[in-house]
Protein backbone atom coordinates (compact mmCIF):
# COMPACT_ATOMS: atom_id res chain seq x y z
CA UNK A 1 0.00 0.00 0.00
CA UNK A 2 1.56 3.52 -0.91
CA UNK A 3 2.32 6.05 1.78
CA UNK A 4 -0.85 8.22 2.04
CA UNK A 5 -0.30 12.11 2.34
CA UNK A 6 0.21 12.69 6.33
CA UNK A 7 -0.56 15.99 7.78
CA UNK A 8 -0.06 16.91 11.13
CA UNK A 9 -1.86 19.19 13.35
CA UNK A 10 -1.15 20.51 17.10
CA UNK A 11 -1.81 18.52 19.89
CA UNK A 12 -4.46 21.40 21.08
CA UNK A 13 -6.12 21.28 18.15
CA UNK A 14 -6.59 17.22 18.38
CA UNK A 15 -7.97 17.41 21.62
CA UNK A 16 -10.65 19.17 20.71
CA UNK A 17 -11.78 15.81 19.56
CA UNK A 18 -12.70 15.09 22.97
CA UNK A 19 -16.27 15.34 24.25
CA UNK A 20 -17.73 15.04 27.74
CA UNK A 21 -18.64 11.68 28.80
CA UNK A 22 -15.84 10.16 26.90
CA UNK A 23 -14.19 6.93 27.51
CA UNK A 24 -10.18 7.24 26.91
CA UNK A 25 -7.04 4.79 26.61
CA UNK A 26 -3.41 5.31 26.58
CA UNK A 27 -0.81 3.04 26.32
CA UNK A 28 1.72 2.48 29.29
CA UNK A 29 5.33 3.54 30.42
CA UNK A 30 7.81 5.31 27.74
CA UNK A 31 4.88 4.84 24.97
CA UNK A 32 2.53 7.43 27.32
CA UNK A 33 1.68 9.93 24.92
CA UNK A 34 2.82 12.71 27.29
CA UNK A 35 2.25 15.98 24.91
CA UNK A 36 -1.62 15.31 24.22
CA UNK A 37 -2.02 13.99 27.89
CA UNK A 38 -1.24 18.19 28.53
CA UNK A 39 -3.19 19.32 26.05
CA UNK A 40 -5.71 17.54 27.43
CA UNK A 41 -5.42 19.23 30.78
CA UNK A 42 -4.72 22.27 29.52
CA UNK A 43 -7.98 22.44 27.59
CA UNK A 44 -9.89 21.05 30.89
CA UNK A 45 -8.13 24.41 32.54
CA UNK A 46 -10.23 26.25 29.63
CA UNK A 47 -13.50 24.60 31.03
CA UNK A 48 -16.24 22.57 29.07
CA UNK A 49 -15.14 19.13 29.87
CA UNK A 50 -16.28 16.65 32.57
CA UNK A 51 -16.90 13.07 33.14
CA UNK A 52 -14.21 11.86 31.52
CA UNK A 53 -12.60 8.07 32.18
CA UNK A 54 -9.70 7.22 31.78
CA UNK A 55 -7.60 4.47 32.45
CA UNK A 56 -4.11 2.72 31.64
CA UNK A 57 -1.70 0.26 32.69
CA UNK A 58 1.54 1.29 34.49
CA UNK A 59 2.63 4.90 33.92
CA UNK A 60 5.11 6.92 34.99
CA UNK A 61 5.95 10.92 34.43
CA UNK A 62 3.31 13.27 34.30
CA UNK A 63 -0.32 12.59 35.73
CA UNK A 64 -1.73 16.16 36.43
CA UNK A 65 -4.84 14.46 35.76
CA UNK A 66 -5.51 13.22 39.30
CA UNK A 67 -5.30 15.89 40.89
CA UNK A 68 -7.75 17.22 43.49
CA UNK A 69 -9.05 20.43 41.22
CA UNK A 70 -9.99 18.09 38.37
CA UNK A 71 -12.66 16.02 40.13
CA UNK A 72 -15.29 15.73 38.30
CA UNK A 73 -13.60 16.52 35.24
CA UNK A 74 -11.35 13.33 34.84
CA UNK A 75 -12.21 9.82 36.89
CA UNK A 76 -8.55 7.67 36.57
CA UNK A 77 -9.77 3.56 36.49
CA UNK A 78 -6.63 2.43 35.82
CA UNK A 79 -5.78 -1.18 35.70
CA UNK A 80 -2.91 -1.35 37.61
CA UNK A 81 -1.36 1.67 39.80
CA UNK A 82 1.53 3.08 39.38
CA UNK A 83 4.03 5.59 41.18
CA UNK A 84 2.31 8.27 39.52
CA UNK A 85 -1.29 7.79 40.65
CA UNK A 86 -0.70 5.51 43.53
CA UNK A 87 -1.39 8.65 46.23
CA UNK A 88 -4.75 9.49 43.81
CA UNK A 89 -5.60 6.25 44.11
CA UNK A 90 -5.15 5.77 47.99
CA UNK A 91 -6.79 9.17 49.03
CA UNK A 92 -9.69 8.39 46.52
CA UNK A 93 -9.12 11.36 43.76
CA UNK A 94 -8.25 8.29 41.39
CA UNK A 95 -9.54 4.23 41.33
CA UNK A 96 -8.01 0.68 40.55
CA UNK A 97 -10.45 -2.10 38.71
CA UNK A 98 -9.20 -5.75 40.26
CA UNK A 99 -8.28 -7.59 37.07
CA UNK A 100 -5.52 -9.98 35.38
CA UNK A 101 -4.29 -8.27 33.00
CA UNK A 102 -5.52 -10.83 30.02
CA UNK A 103 -9.46 -9.55 30.99
CA UNK A 104 -8.50 -5.88 29.72
CA UNK A 105 -9.20 -6.04 26.04
CA UNK A 106 -12.22 -8.25 26.69
CA UNK A 107 -13.70 -5.24 28.87
CA UNK A 108 -13.56 -3.12 25.83
CA UNK A 109 -15.14 -5.64 23.11
CA UNK A 110 -17.50 -6.82 25.57
CA UNK A 111 -19.07 -3.50 25.84
CA UNK A 112 -18.29 -3.68 29.63
CA UNK A 113 -16.44 -0.32 29.20
CA UNK A 114 -17.16 2.52 26.62
CA UNK A 115 -14.07 3.27 23.74
CA UNK A 116 -14.49 6.90 22.68
CA UNK A 117 -10.74 7.97 22.05
CA UNK A 118 -7.54 5.99 21.90
CA UNK A 119 -4.14 8.49 22.60
CA UNK A 120 -1.01 6.92 21.30
CA UNK A 121 2.73 7.48 20.56
CA UNK A 122 4.07 5.95 17.37
CA UNK A 123 7.09 5.56 15.44
CA UNK A 124 7.44 7.31 12.51
CA UNK A 125 5.59 6.09 8.91
CA UNK A 126 7.38 3.28 6.67
CA UNK A 127 7.16 3.75 2.74
CA UNK A 128 4.02 1.53 3.36
CA UNK A 129 2.44 4.38 5.29
CA UNK A 130 2.75 1.64 8.23
CA UNK A 131 3.71 3.11 12.22
CA UNK A 132 4.42 1.04 14.96
CA UNK A 133 3.51 1.46 18.56
CA UNK A 134 6.77 0.59 19.10
CA UNK A 135 7.48 -0.16 22.98
CA UNK A 136 3.72 -0.76 24.46
CA UNK A 137 1.09 -2.76 22.47
CA UNK A 138 -1.36 -3.29 25.62
CA UNK A 139 -4.82 -3.80 24.57
CA UNK A 140 -4.65 -0.76 21.71
CA UNK A 141 -5.99 -2.80 18.94
CA UNK A 142 -9.07 -3.58 20.64
CA UNK A 143 -9.13 -0.11 21.63
CA UNK A 144 -8.69 1.45 18.33
CA UNK A 145 -11.31 -1.06 16.49
CA UNK A 146 -14.07 0.60 18.96
CA UNK A 147 -12.75 4.35 19.36
CA UNK A 148 -14.33 6.92 17.31
CA UNK A 149 -11.04 9.06 16.86
CA UNK A 150 -7.80 8.04 17.75
CA UNK A 151 -5.37 11.00 18.29
CA UNK A 152 -1.43 9.74 17.78
CA UNK A 153 1.51 11.29 18.63
CA UNK A 154 4.16 10.43 16.42
CA UNK A 155 7.91 10.53 17.43
CA UNK A 156 11.15 9.79 15.37
CA UNK A 157 12.18 8.19 18.72
CA UNK A 158 10.19 5.35 19.24
CA UNK A 159 11.35 2.04 17.90
CA UNK A 160 9.65 0.19 15.21
CA UNK A 161 8.70 -3.32 16.19
CA UNK A 162 6.51 -5.59 14.39
CA UNK A 163 3.69 -8.21 15.25
CA UNK A 164 0.35 -7.10 17.16
CA UNK A 165 2.39 -3.37 17.47
CA UNK A 166 2.02 -2.57 13.54
CA UNK A 167 -0.49 -0.07 12.26
CA UNK A 168 -2.14 0.73 8.75
CA UNK A 169 -2.51 4.52 7.92
CA UNK A 170 -4.87 4.87 5.16
CA UNK A 171 -6.54 7.89 3.88
CA UNK A 172 -10.09 9.95 4.19
CA UNK A 173 -12.31 9.91 6.17
CA UNK A 174 -13.39 13.59 8.24
CA UNK A 175 -9.79 14.07 9.62
CA UNK A 176 -7.77 13.14 6.35
CA UNK A 177 -6.32 10.06 7.91
CA UNK A 178 -7.53 6.79 9.28
CA UNK A 179 -6.08 3.71 10.92
CA UNK A 180 -7.36 0.07 9.35
CA UNK A 181 -8.67 -1.99 12.40
CA UNK A 182 -11.19 -4.67 12.55
CA UNK A 183 -12.76 -3.38 9.41
CA UNK A 184 -13.09 0.18 10.11
CA UNK A 185 -10.99 2.42 8.84
CA UNK A 186 -10.98 4.57 12.35
CA UNK A 187 -10.32 8.79 12.19
CA UNK A 188 -7.03 9.69 13.39
CA UNK A 189 -4.92 12.94 13.73
CA UNK A 190 -1.78 13.16 13.80
CA UNK A 191 0.54 15.49 15.87
CA UNK A 192 4.44 15.29 15.24
CA UNK A 193 6.44 15.75 18.86
CA UNK A 194 10.30 13.87 18.51
CA UNK A 195 11.40 13.43 21.39
CA UNK A 196 13.69 10.51 23.07
CA UNK A 197 11.71 8.09 25.33
CA UNK A 198 12.14 8.06 28.77
CA UNK A 199 14.89 5.53 30.32
CA UNK A 200 14.19 3.30 33.01
CA UNK A 201 17.52 3.78 34.69
CA UNK A 202 18.87 1.26 36.83
CA UNK A 203 19.41 0.20 40.75
CA UNK A 204 22.49 -1.35 41.80
CA UNK A 205 22.02 -4.86 43.01
CA UNK A 206 21.84 -5.73 46.91
CA UNK A 207 23.21 -8.46 48.49
CA UNK A 208 19.58 -9.65 48.86
CA UNK A 209 18.73 -9.08 45.34
CA UNK A 210 21.85 -11.46 44.44
CA UNK A 211 21.30 -14.24 47.11
CA UNK A 212 17.27 -14.32 45.79
CA UNK A 213 18.84 -14.39 42.16
CA UNK A 214 20.84 -17.45 43.02
CA UNK A 215 18.66 -19.67 44.15
CA UNK A 216 15.28 -18.97 41.66
CA UNK A 217 18.05 -19.36 38.29
CA UNK A 218 18.95 -22.66 40.37
CA UNK A 219 15.39 -23.91 40.00
CA UNK A 220 15.27 -22.86 35.67
CA UNK A 221 15.90 -25.70 33.22
CA UNK A 222 17.81 -25.17 30.26
CA UNK A 223 14.85 -24.87 27.30
CA UNK A 224 13.02 -23.03 29.33
CA UNK A 225 10.54 -20.47 28.17
CA UNK A 226 10.65 -17.04 30.75
CA UNK A 227 8.49 -14.65 31.95
CA UNK A 228 10.30 -11.65 33.95
CA UNK A 229 9.14 -8.90 35.45
CA UNK A 230 10.51 -5.31 36.70
CA UNK A 231 13.01 -5.08 38.98
CA UNK A 232 16.10 -5.91 40.76
CA UNK A 233 15.15 -9.50 41.43
CA UNK A 234 14.64 -10.77 37.39
CA UNK A 235 17.78 -8.79 36.83
CA UNK A 236 19.78 -10.49 39.58
CA UNK A 237 17.93 -13.72 37.67
CA UNK A 238 19.01 -13.48 34.35
CA UNK A 239 22.45 -12.84 35.55
CA UNK A 240 23.06 -16.21 36.95
CA UNK A 241 21.89 -17.90 33.49
CA UNK A 242 24.63 -17.39 31.48
CA UNK A 243 25.75 -21.34 31.30
CA UNK A 244 21.96 -21.68 30.53
CA UNK A 245 21.28 -23.50 27.22
CA UNK A 246 18.10 -22.81 24.85
CA UNK A 247 15.83 -20.32 26.80
CA UNK A 248 12.67 -18.34 25.44
CA UNK A 249 11.29 -15.87 26.22
CA UNK A 250 7.18 -15.29 26.58
CA UNK A 251 6.60 -12.46 28.81
CA UNK A 252 4.49 -9.34 29.84
CA UNK A 253 7.71 -7.25 29.41
CA UNK A 254 11.16 -7.48 28.97
CA UNK A 255 14.58 -5.33 29.75
CA UNK A 256 17.65 -4.53 28.82
CA UNK A 257 18.52 -7.60 31.01
CA UNK A 258 17.85 -10.11 28.18
CA UNK A 259 20.28 -8.20 25.36
CA UNK A 260 23.27 -9.80 26.73
CA UNK A 261 21.64 -13.56 27.12
CA UNK A 262 20.47 -12.83 23.22
CA UNK A 263 24.10 -11.65 22.21
CA UNK A 264 25.36 -14.65 23.60
CA UNK A 265 22.55 -17.19 21.87
CA UNK A 266 21.38 -18.32 25.65
CA UNK A 267 18.08 -16.99 24.38
CA UNK A 268 17.24 -17.95 20.83
CA UNK A 269 13.33 -19.33 21.73
CA UNK A 270 14.77 -22.89 19.56
CA UNK A 271 12.20 -24.84 21.91
CA UNK A 272 9.22 -22.76 22.49
CA UNK A 273 6.20 -24.30 20.89
CA UNK A 274 4.18 -20.66 19.82
CA UNK A 275 6.69 -18.05 18.29
CA UNK A 276 9.81 -20.07 18.06
CA UNK A 277 12.54 -17.95 17.98
CA UNK A 278 10.51 -14.85 18.63
CA UNK A 279 10.97 -12.68 21.85
CA UNK A 280 7.05 -12.15 22.70
CA UNK A 281 6.19 -8.96 24.67
CA UNK A 282 3.75 -6.83 24.97
CA UNK A 283 5.55 -3.68 26.78
CA UNK A 284 8.73 -2.95 27.20
CA UNK A 285 10.63 -0.91 30.01
CA UNK A 286 14.21 -0.11 29.68
CA UNK A 287 17.04 2.18 28.60
CA UNK A 288 18.46 3.60 25.20
CA UNK A 289 20.27 0.21 24.31
CA UNK A 290 16.64 -1.88 24.76
CA UNK A 291 15.12 0.69 22.54
CA UNK A 292 18.08 0.35 19.85
CA UNK A 293 17.81 -3.62 20.48
CA UNK A 294 14.67 -3.88 19.66
CA UNK A 295 14.40 -1.11 16.54
CA UNK A 296 13.43 -2.87 13.32
CA UNK A 297 14.78 -6.51 15.03
CA UNK A 298 12.58 -8.82 14.08
CA UNK A 299 13.30 -11.52 16.28
CA UNK A 300 10.98 -9.19 18.49
CA UNK A 301 7.62 -9.98 18.18
CA UNK A 302 5.22 -7.08 19.85
CA UNK A 303 1.70 -8.79 20.85
CA UNK A 304 -1.61 -7.88 22.53
CA UNK A 305 -2.01 -8.48 26.10
CA UNK A 306 -4.81 -10.76 25.35
CA UNK A 307 -2.26 -13.00 23.56
CA UNK A 308 0.57 -12.33 26.14
CA UNK A 309 -1.22 -12.67 29.04
CA UNK A 310 -3.85 -15.47 27.82
CA UNK A 311 -2.49 -18.55 30.40
CA UNK A 312 -4.00 -21.26 27.31
CA UNK A 313 -1.80 -19.67 25.20
CA UNK A 314 1.41 -19.31 27.65
CA UNK A 315 0.81 -23.16 28.68
CA UNK A 316 1.65 -24.28 25.21
CA UNK A 317 5.16 -23.95 25.61
CA UNK A 318 6.82 -26.25 27.65
CA UNK A 319 8.59 -25.62 30.72
CA UNK A 320 7.77 -22.00 31.65
CA UNK A 321 9.01 -20.44 34.29
CA UNK A 322 6.53 -17.78 35.61
CA UNK A 323 8.61 -15.45 38.27
CA UNK A 324 6.57 -13.20 40.29
CA UNK A 325 6.91 -11.32 43.53
CA UNK A 326 4.77 -10.47 46.42
CA UNK A 327 3.88 -8.01 49.10
CA UNK A 328 3.54 -10.60 51.54
CA UNK A 329 3.10 -14.57 51.43
CA UNK A 330 0.85 -15.96 54.87
CA UNK A 331 1.90 -18.93 56.12
CA UNK A 332 -0.78 -21.23 54.12
CA UNK A 333 0.68 -19.92 50.66
CA UNK A 334 -2.20 -17.14 50.02
CA UNK A 335 0.02 -14.46 47.56
CA UNK A 336 -0.62 -10.49 48.04
CA UNK A 337 1.11 -8.92 45.30
CA UNK A 338 -1.67 -5.72 44.79
CA UNK A 339 -1.80 -3.73 48.38
CA UNK A 340 -0.98 -3.31 51.64
CA UNK A 341 -3.54 -4.50 53.51
CA UNK A 342 -6.62 -2.15 51.59
CA UNK A 343 -4.66 -0.05 50.59
CA UNK A 344 -4.30 -0.38 47.09
CA UNK A 345 -0.22 -0.13 45.83
CA UNK A 346 0.27 -1.43 42.61
CA UNK A 347 -2.37 -4.20 41.03
CA UNK A 348 -2.83 -7.88 40.42
CA UNK A 349 -0.86 -7.23 37.03
CA UNK A 350 -0.22 -10.06 34.93
CA UNK A 351 0.81 -12.55 37.68
CA UNK A 352 -2.07 -15.07 37.98
CA UNK A 353 -2.10 -14.89 34.14
CA UNK A 354 1.57 -16.62 34.31
CA UNK A 355 0.90 -18.26 37.51
CA UNK A 356 -1.80 -20.36 35.51
CA UNK A 357 0.07 -20.56 32.45
CA UNK A 358 3.18 -21.92 34.03
CA UNK A 359 0.83 -24.44 36.09
CA UNK A 360 -0.50 -26.16 32.99
CA UNK A 361 2.86 -26.15 31.23
CA UNK A 362 5.01 -29.41 30.88
CA UNK A 363 7.29 -28.78 33.19
CA UNK A 364 6.39 -25.09 34.09
CA UNK A 365 7.41 -23.82 37.50
CA UNK A 366 5.47 -21.26 38.47
CA UNK A 367 8.14 -19.02 41.16
CA UNK A 368 7.30 -16.34 43.89
CA UNK A 369 10.29 -14.62 44.93
CA UNK A 370 10.57 -11.72 47.12
CA UNK A 371 12.97 -10.18 50.11
CA UNK A 372 12.59 -11.97 53.01
CA UNK A 373 11.58 -8.16 55.19
CA UNK A 374 10.27 -5.14 53.69
CA UNK A 375 12.92 -2.44 54.01
CA UNK A 376 11.00 -1.00 57.16
CA UNK A 377 12.17 -4.19 59.03
CA UNK A 378 8.70 -6.34 58.35
CA UNK A 379 8.57 -10.08 57.96
CA UNK A 380 7.16 -10.35 54.29
CA UNK A 381 6.06 -13.97 55.78
CA UNK A 382 3.40 -13.61 58.06
CA UNK A 383 1.32 -15.86 59.90
CA UNK A 384 -2.09 -14.14 58.25
CA UNK A 385 -1.78 -11.57 55.44
CA UNK A 386 -2.98 -7.87 56.77
CA UNK A 387 -5.95 -7.34 56.86
CA UNK A 388 -7.74 -5.81 53.89
CA UNK A 389 -4.98 -7.18 51.88
CA UNK A 390 -6.05 -8.45 47.93
CA UNK A 391 -5.45 -12.38 47.58
CA UNK A 392 -3.60 -12.45 43.84
CA UNK A 393 -2.18 -16.03 43.61
CA UNK A 394 -4.41 -18.27 46.03
CA UNK A 395 -3.03 -21.02 47.92
CA UNK A 396 -4.04 -23.50 45.72
CA UNK A 397 -1.58 -22.52 43.01
CA UNK A 398 1.36 -21.37 44.75
CA UNK A 399 4.09 -23.54 43.95
CA UNK A 400 7.70 -22.41 44.70
CA UNK A 401 8.46 -19.88 46.99
CA UNK A 402 12.22 -18.31 46.97
CA UNK A 403 13.28 -15.12 49.57
CA UNK A 404 17.77 -14.39 50.09
CA UNK A 405 17.23 -17.81 52.52
CA UNK A 406 16.42 -20.38 50.18
CA UNK A 407 13.71 -21.77 47.27
CA UNK A 408 10.69 -24.51 48.78
CA UNK A 409 8.10 -25.96 47.11
CA UNK A 410 4.64 -25.69 48.27
CA UNK A 411 3.01 -28.06 45.86
CA UNK A 412 0.94 -30.72 47.42
CA UNK A 413 1.96 -30.11 50.98
CA UNK A 414 -0.47 -29.80 53.54
CA UNK A 415 -1.11 -26.45 55.82
CA UNK A 416 1.27 -27.54 58.45
CA UNK A 417 3.97 -28.24 55.81
CA UNK A 418 3.50 -25.15 54.24
CA UNK A 419 4.09 -23.15 57.48
CA UNK A 420 7.17 -25.13 58.47
CA UNK A 421 8.78 -24.75 54.26
CA UNK A 422 8.18 -20.99 54.59
CA UNK A 423 9.00 -20.26 58.37
CA UNK A 424 12.71 -22.05 56.84
CA UNK A 425 13.34 -19.23 54.26
CA UNK A 426 11.83 -16.19 56.70
CA UNK A 427 14.44 -14.42 58.18
CA UNK A 428 16.29 -15.76 60.88
CA UNK A 429 15.09 -12.65 63.25
CA UNK A 430 11.75 -13.63 62.47
CA UNK A 431 11.47 -17.69 62.62
CA UNK A 432 10.38 -18.36 66.57
CA UNK A 433 7.90 -15.95 66.19
CA UNK A 434 6.42 -17.24 62.82
CA UNK A 435 6.46 -20.86 64.69
CA UNK A 436 4.54 -19.78 67.44
CA UNK A 437 1.84 -17.90 65.46
CA UNK A 438 1.67 -21.55 63.25
CA UNK A 439 1.55 -23.15 66.16
CA UNK A 440 -1.55 -21.26 67.47
CA UNK A 441 -3.12 -21.34 64.15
Amino acid sequence: MPMPHIEYTTADTAVEQIRTGDYLYWPCVAAAPELLIQALVRRADRGGLSDLHVSHFYTEGYADYVLPQYKGIFQLNSFFVGANVRKATQGGQADYIPCSLSECPRFITSGTLGCDVVMLTVSEPDSQGRVSLGTSVDYMPEAIGRARVVLAQVNSHMPYTYGDALLQLTAGGPTGTAIAMGGREVPTLLVRHDQPLAEAGRAPLTDTDRAIGRHAAALIPDGATLQIGIGNIPTAVLAQLMDHKDLGVHSEMFTDDVIPLVEKGIINGRLKKTDPGKLVAMFLKGNQPLYDFVDHNPQVLMKDVGYTNSPMVIAQNPRVVALNSAIEIDLSGQVCSDSIGSRIFSGSGGQLDFILGATYSQGGIPIIAMPSMTAKGRSKIVPTLTPGAGVVTPRTLTQWVVTEHGAVNLYGRSLRERAQLLISIADPSQRESLEAAARAL
